[in-house]
This record gives structure tokens, sequence and C-alpha cells, in this order.
């Protein structure tokens, strides 16, 4: 993704009005923010303590901590970025309103694509995983150097798709994937909701792919429905997106062979049916697609209930965002906690739980010395209600401050 000169001066400026005072103090001093709630990623509650972020990390917890560069977050409810575990980044409307606008210039479409990734950030989501564009790649690479604002972003580049290859052919897409700076492999073991959800690669091509990722030390996510739930989870491949037809016993098995699960429980489908006519008339997206994801609805809030039922499953935080939904990625936790799931679960599921599943628990995900100072903060108390989720006041990232809207109290 080439960013033309006029987005990145705009969006640079804008970047450097709003975060370059925090930035230049914190060259000097630490960074202290005053928290009067912190939740630390992993579950647990603090209360009154401050914490220290310098050279974009955070130092210590030290409620006694003092800086000539104070942020008062006393009053928000504090906790680590968010991470979505599956995004479409690059999708979009075009001018014309409608997704696929062929009218579209490339500097239209690079405009849409950032503010993608800057309402994506203001909302609270410090790390996505965008899984399945090759412009994916400049854009991780553009949001690294700091050309535009957005979050840190990991991407599949290339998707295995084509259910005509061969086990050999799919370890040399791997490797290839691998050597030009994939962070991972996607899979499309099923067809799409919208033609049904049936199995296209067979158990000796998912096993080449998952096993070709394993050996590579990349992770793979398996796009699956039905009958491919269960054979991706016997190939060892380390995470199934979606599930929707997956019985009690494909679930059991997921969290058997540890496997990592993201069913999404309303965000995607929702945004889809709201946006009907956008997306109508390109490819699937006609009458009968948008009928069998009307049907889908009520099957994915019964998935996501049987699988918080199923013991030692991990069920990861992933939304599926595609054009219309970046930004309001947090509506999926109302969903989810409208489904049964305990609020702080769902914080953790996009925290530490999330950071685990990129095998990133190192780095991001958890309020901890050493990791990236990944921080936002609330304007209400999602425990007490959800809906505080769509109050984000405050956006750290890597110890830059995106956003602030002042303090709650």
């Amino acid at each position: 993704m080439t960013i033309p000169k006029f987005l990145r001066y705009g969006l640079g400026v804008a970047a450097a009005l709003l975060v370059g005072g925090c930035a230049l103090a914190a060259q000097q001093n630490p960074t202290v923010l005053e928290v009067s709630t912190l939740y630390d990623g992993h579950g647990k509650v603090l209360h009154n303590t401050r914490i220290v972020v310098q050279d974009g990390k955070i130092v210590r917890i030290d409620p006694k901590a003092q800086s000539a560069n104070m942020v008062d977050l006393r009053g928000l409810t504090v906790m680590p970025g968010w991470i979505d575990v599956h995004v479409h980044m690059t999708w979009h409307f075009g001018p014309n309103g409608k997704y696929g606008d062929r009218n579209e210039t490339p500097e239209q479409a690079n405009l849409a694509i950032a503010s993608n990734v800057w309402k994506t950030l203001q909302g609270g989501f410090t790390t996505v995983q965008s899984v399945g564009e090759p412009q994916d790649k400049d854009l991780r690479d553009a949001i690294a150097r700091g050309d535009i604002p957005g979050p840190r972003l990991l991407t599949a580049w290339r998707p295995i798709s084509n259910d005509k290859l061969t086990p050999d052919q799919i370890r040399a897409w791997v490797r290839n994937v691998k050597q030009n700076g994939g962070d991972l492999i996607k899979i499309f073991a099923s067809r799409s909701i919208r033609d049904g959800g049936g199995e296209t690669l067979g158990p000796e091509q998912l096993q080449a792919a998952c096993g070709e990722a394993n050996a590579e030390g990349l992770r793979s996510l398996v796009h699956a429905y039905r009958e491919a739930v269960r054979a991706a989870t016997l190939a060892g491949c380390t995470e199934v997106e979606h599930g929707t037809y997956a019985t009690n016993d494909d679930l059991q098995l997921m969290a058997d062979h540890h496997t990592y699960f993201d069913p999404q429980a309303g965000l995607v489908l929702h945004n889809y049916l709201d946006n009907e006519d956008r997306f109508m008339g390109v490819g699937n997206y006609n009458a009968a697609g948008f009928a069998s994801m009307r049907q889908a609805l009520p099957l994915n809030i019964d998935l996501f209930k049987r699988a918080l039922a199923t013991p030692g499953l991990k069920i990861v935080f992933g939304t599926d965002a595609v054009a219309g939904a970046h930004g309001r990625n947090a509506e999926e936790f109302i969903y989810r906690v409208q489904a049964g799931q305990d609020p702080m679960q769902a914080m953790v599921a996009a925290q530490s739980l999330a950071a685990e599943s990129l095998r990133m628990q190192d780095q991001i995900g958890s309020i901890a010395p050493g990791l990236q100072a990944d921080i936002i903060a609330l304007n209400g108390d999602p425990l007490k209600d959800i809906t505080a989720v769509r109050r984000v006041a405050f956006v750290m990232k890597g110890g830059r401050v995106y956003r602030f809207d002042g303090v709650g109290r």
C-alpha cells in the first residue's frame, strides 16, 4: 500500500499535534498515569495506583510514582489496549457508498483504508490481526514506520483458498508467505456461510498447511464450519475461526487439543445485514447469501453459549470486521455478554488471552513491567455496564497518546 503524500502529511500532522507533547516529555521524564480503577488484563482489578511508562514500555506499577509528566486518568476504567484477532482492515465502501466500487481511484481507496485504521485505534484496539488481503503487508509496514497512525497490525498476507492445491504446493505456499514477511497463515477450509459453509480442504491438505506453518514457526488460522472444525483441530492448526455448525464434541476436541477458538457472537453478521444494500450484488452477496446470514444469527449465539460451557476451551476475541464495522469492533463485547459471557472474561479474551494466541504475551495484552505501553481507558465500568466499551476516552499505543477526551470524574 503506497500512502499518498497528502495523506501522509495530513495524518502525520494530526498525530504530531495529538501526541507530540506527551512524546517529547517522555524523552526526558517517564509518563506517569494516575489510575483509580485498573484491570490488569488477566482478570485482576487494582485501585488507586500509578503506571510508569518510559521509552514506549511499562516500567512499573507504583502508587507513589511521581514525574513532571503526570496524566490524570482517575475516574476512568484503565486496562490494556484491546486485541482483535480477526479483521479485514482494507475492506471499505467506495465513494458511491457501495462495497467493491470499481470507479474508485487508488487515492480514494488509500484514504478509506487509513480511515479504517484510525477509527480502529480510536476505538481502543491497539493490535489487530488482518487476515486476508495482499495490501495488508504494506499497510502493516506503513503503520510500523509511523506513516499513518493505527493499531499494531499482523497479517496473513496471502491466504490459502485454492482447494486444488496439492499438499506439496501448500507447503511451498506456506514457505513463500514466511519468506515474504507474513505473520501467520490463513486457511479457508470451508466455503463462506453464504454458500453453505461446506468443507473445501481435505485432511491431507490441512495437515500440510498447519504442519508446515508449525515447522516454519508460524501460527495458522482456519476459516472453518461444519466438519472442517474437527479436521482443522486434528491437523494441529493454531486457531479455528467462526465454527458455525460445530458440535459439542468438536468444541471439546478443540479444548483438549488447546486449539484457540474465535466465534463471532454478533457484530459481523449484524453489520452485513445493516449494510445489505451496500454489499448486495458483489459475488455471493445476493438474496440467498443474506438469507443464509440471517439464519446463522441464532446459530452463532447458540454456538457461543455452548463454547462458554465447554471446559478448558480458549475463546479469544475476534470480530471479522469488514467494511462498515471498523471502529465499532467493541460492539462484539456487548453481543458476547448478552450471550452469557462474564464481562471480565470478555475483556481478558481481548487482552492477555488474545496476546497468548498471537504468541505475544511477553509484549502486549497485560499491564505489567516490560510490556508495551498499550493502555486504554473507558468512561464507565464494563463490569457494571458493558456498553461502557463504546466510551473510549484514552488510547496509548507504545507509550504514545492517540486519544484523551479528559477525565471521567
